[in-house]
C-alpha cells in the first residue's frame, strides 16, 4: 500500500467522510497514517506523540488493518479497551469493508472462573453481607448466560467489589488441563479467539504479563503478532515496573493458610494436622506485621529494606515465615496430584516462598544471593490490615527491549509522550532509543479556546495557608463558569481536605451544588454522575489526572493544586534518583522533571477535547511560572493563553458565556 491510498481513505471522497456525518480531513491525522504504514512495512519502532483532536486511533487502526497481518493493540486502561473492541476498531473495519476477525482479551482475573464459582457457592458462610450475597446470586446467573464471562459486562456488581476475588483465577491457582470445568472456561475461551483472530485488543498489564511468563519459561499468554501498537504508552514504564518487580503480602498468606487448611482435611487428611499447619502460617504472617509497626510512624508508612528501623525483629519474623513456607512446599508436592486444590496450594506455596526468598538474598551482613540484587529495589509497605513486601527493578529498559523482536512493527503513541519536544526521558526507560519519533500538535485554537490561569498571590504550595487559599480562590471561578469543575490534587490527603473546604465554601455562599470526591464511589460512578448532574464539582487525585473525556460545557474548569512531582518517600523513585546521583548526574532534571511535566501535561489535558470547547486551566503552584525550571513545564503545555489575575479569569468566563449564548 502507497502513501497515497492512506490520503485516499483519509480524503472528502473516502469511505470515512461517507460514514461519519460531519467528517473533515486532518492532515496531522493523514501524517500520522502514513508514519504507521510505513513503520508496519519496514519492521520499525516508532514513537509517536499526538496532541489531542488528532485522531491517533484510526489513524493507526487504518494501516494495521490494511497491512499489519497479526496485530496486537494494547491499552492503557480497560476503559480505552473496551472502546477499541466494541466501537473504535468494527467501525474502522466497517468502513474499509475489511473482513477483518477481532478479538478482546484480558488478564484471567477480568473472567468469572466456574471452578471458584462453584467452590464459593459451597461456603456462603464466607460472605461477609446481603450485598456480598446479592452479589454472587447476579454472578451466578452471569456465568451462565454470558458468552465471554467478563466482569465488565455485569454493571450490577461493582468493578471493585471484593467478591471478584474469590470469583475469578490466579495463576497460581488455576487449575489448568485439571480443572473439570476446563471446557467452559472463560479465559481458555477468549484466548482460543485471540488465536484465530486479526487484530487482538490487550491492555498492557497483560502484555507485560506475557513478557514475564516468557522469561521463566512459560508457555505464552500472547499469541505471535507481527505489529503490537501501544495506545496510552506513556504508562508503559510504570506498568513495566510493576510487572517486573514482585510482591507478597500477609493477604496472601491467609488465603493461602485457608486453601491449605481446606484442601488438605478434605483431600489429605493422613498427612499431617493441616488446621495446625494453616495455623501457623497465620501466626507467622501476624508475627510479621506485628515486626512492621514502626513504619506507622514514617511518610507513607513504607521503607526500603536497606533503611528498615529496628531490623532484627523484622529478620526474625521472615526467617521464620520462610521456614514454615519451605516446609509446607516438603509437605504438599508429595499429595499435590491427589485433587485440584492441593495442586494449586503446592503451586501457591511454591511462588510464595520463593518470592519471600528474594529477601534473604543478600542478608543485611552483605554478601551475594542468588539473584543480583544490586538493580532492585526492596521495601516494605505497612497497611491498616496487612504488610506487603516489594521488589521492583530499578530499570525495565533491558528487559522490555529484550522482547522486542525483529520480525515486528512497534509502534508507541500518547498525547504525552515528549517533553518540550524531546522523547528521550520515555525511549531511555523501555531502551527504544533507535525509535523513529514524531510529534503531531494539536489541532485546536488553545489561545482562543483556554485560559491558564496561576494565582499571584497564594502562598508557597508547602504553607498549611495553601489550600484553604487555593479553594477561596478557585470559588470566584466555580461560580463564574456557570458548569462543572474538576479539582486534580497531588495526594488523597488534598483531595480530603479541598473538598471539605469547597463544602464550608459553598455552605457560606448558599450553593447546594454537588460536591464529589475521590473515595465516595466507584470512578466510574463518580464519573458518570458528574457527567449528568449541572454545576458538578469532581475532586481526585492520581487516577483523575488522566482518560477522562468530557466534551462540552460540562466541564469548563479544571484547577489543579500543586505541580505533579512524584512524592519524594516513593522508594523505586528514591532509588533511581540516588543511582543517577552516583552515577554523576542530575536527578530533578533526569527523573523528577520530566516526569512532572507529563504529568501535568496529562492533568492538562482534561480541559479541551473537542474543536468546540472552551475552559479555564487553574494550576495554583507559583513554581509554574516564578521557578527557572516552571518554564520548561509551561512550554509543554498548549498554548493557552495566559493570565496571573484572578478578575480577568473571571471575565474569561463572562466573555465566552456571552458567545455561547448568542
Amino acid at each position: 500500500m502507497l502513501d497515497s491510498s492512506i490520503s485516499e481513505i483519509f480524503s472528502l471522497e473516502g469511505p470515512f467522510a461517507a460514514h461519519s456525518k460531519g467528517y473533515r480531513v486532518r492532515p496531522a491525522q493523514i501524517e500520522l497514517a502514513q508514519a504507521v504504514e510505513r513503520t508496519i512495512a519496514e519492521r520499525g519502532t516508532l514513537v509517536a506523540e499526538a496532541g489531542t483532536g488528532t485522531g491517533k486511533t484510526w489513524a493507526y487502526l487504518v494501516p494495521a488493518l490494511l497491512g499489519g497481518g497479526k496485530v496486537l493493540v494494547s491499552t492503557g486502561t480497560r476503559t480505552l479497551q473496551d472502546q477499541l473492541f466494541s466501537r473504535d476498531l468494527p467501525g474502522v473495519r466497517d468502513a474499509l469493508s475489511i473482513p477483518a476477525v477481532i478479538a478482546l482479551l484480558k488478564g484471567r482475573g477480568n473472567y468469572v472462573c466456574h471452578y471458584h464459582l462453584e467452590r464459593q457457592q459451597g461456603e456462603d458462610r464466607a460472605l461477609k453481607s446481603r450485598a456480598e450475597v446479592q452479589q454472587l446470586r447476579h454472578i451466578q446467573v452471569f456465568a451462565q448466560q454470558s458468552a465471554t464471562g467478563d466482569r465488565a459486562d455485569l454493571p450490577t456488581v461493582p468493578e471493585d467489589a471484593e467478591i471478584w476475588q474469590r470469583v475469578t483465577s490466579t495463576r497460581e491457582n488455576c487449575l489448568g488441563q485439571e480443572c473439570p470445568n476446563v471446557r467452559d472456561c472463560f479465559v481458555l475461551k477468549a484466548r482460543r479467539q485471540a488465536q484465530e483472530a486479526d487484530v487482538v485488543v490487550i491492555n498492557h498489564a497483560l502484555f507485560m504479563a506475557d513478557l514475564v511468563l516468557r522469561d521463566a519459561g512459560v508457555t505464552e499468554l500472547l499469541p505471535a503478532a507481527d505489529t503490537v501498537i501501544f495506545d496510552e504508552a506513556h504508562q508503559l514504564p510504570d506498568t513495566a515496573t510493576r510487572f517486573l518487580g514482585t510482591n507478597i503480602s500477609t493477604h496472601q498468606l491467609l488465603d493461602l493458610a485457608k486453601l491449605i487448611e481446606t484442601a488438605g482435611l478434605a483431600h489429605a487428611r493422613e498427612m499431617t494436622n493441616w488446621s495446625e499447619q494453616a495455623r501457623r502460617i497465620e501466626l507467622a504472617a501476624k508475627e510479621l506485621r506485628l515486626s512492621c509497626l514502626a513504619l506507622e510512624k514514617l511518610p507513607g508508612r513504607r521503607v526500603t529494606f536497606e533503611a528498615f528501623p529496628e531490623p532484627a525483629d523484622f529478620d526474625r519474623a521472615r526467617e521464620v515465615l520462610q521456614t514454615a513456607l519451605d516446609e509446607l512446599v516438603a509437605m504438599l508436592g508429595p499429595v499435590e496430584e491427589k485433587h485440584p486444590d492441593l495442586l494449586a496450594a503446592s503451586r501457591t506455596c511454591l511462588q510464595l516462598s520463593a518470592r519471600l526468598g528474594e529477601w534473604g538474598q543478600p542478608s543485611r551482613a552483605g554478601g551475594r544471593g542468588r539473584r543480583d540484587q544490586q538493580n532492585i529495589v526492596r521495601w516494605v509497605e505497612l497497611g491498616l490490615h496487612h504488610v506487603r513486601l516489594h521488589a521492583a527493578p530499578l530499570s525495565v529498559a533491558e528487559a522490555f527491549a529484550r522482547y522486542r523482536q525483529s520480525t515486528q512493527a512497534w509502534i508507541f503513541t500518547s498525547a504525552t509522550l515528549s517533553v518540550q519536544k524531546d522523547f528521550s526521558h520515555f525511549t531511555s526507560r523501555l531502551g527504544i532509543d533507535d525509535a523513529q519519533t514524531m510529534r503531531m500538535d494539536s489541532p485546536f485554537d488553545y489561545p482562543n479556546q483556554a485560559l491558564l490561569f496561576v494565582p499571584q498571590n497564594l502562598p508557597p504550595p508547602q504553607s498549611a495557608d495553601f489550600l484553604p487559599e487555593f479553594v477561596k480562590t478557585l470559588m470566584p471561578l466555580i461560580q463564574a463558569s456557570q458548569a462543572g469543575a474538576l479539582v486534580l490534587c497531588t495526594t488523597l490527603r488534598a483531595v480530603e481536605r479541598v473538598a471539605a473546604l469547597l463544602a464550608e465554601a459553598y455552605d457560606a455562599a448558599g450553593l447546594t451544588w454537588p460536591i464529589m470526591r475521590q473515595g465516595n464511589g466507584t470512578r466510574r460512578d463518580l464519573l458518570e454522575r458528574f457527567r449528568v448532574l449541572p454545576n458538578a464539582v469532581l475532586v481526585g487525585s492520581a487516577s483523575f489526572w488522566e482518560g477522562i473525556d468530557i466534551p462540552g460545557d460540562r466541564l469548563t474548569l479544571v484547577a489543579i493544586d500543586k505541580l505533579p512531582f512524584a512524592p519524594p518517600d516513593d522508594p523505586v523513585l528514591e532509588a533511581r534518583l540516588r543511582a543517577c546521583r552516583e552515577l554523576g548526574g542530575n536527578p530533578f532534571m533526569e527523573f523528577q522533571l520530566p516526569e512532572a511535566a507529563i504529568a501535568l501535561k496529562q492533568g492538562a489535558g482534561r480541559l479541551i477535547r473537542t474543536e468546540t470547547d472552551w475552559g479555564v486551566l487553574m494550576v495554583g503552584d507559583a513554581r509554574l511560572v516564578d521557578k527557572p525550571y516552571g518554564k520548561q513545564l509551561w512550554r509543554g503545555l498548549p498554548p493557552f493563553a495566559r493570565t496571573r489575575s484572578l478578575d480577568e479569569a473571571v471575565e474569561f468566563y463572562r466573555r465566552r458565556i456571552q458567545i455561547e449564548d448568542v
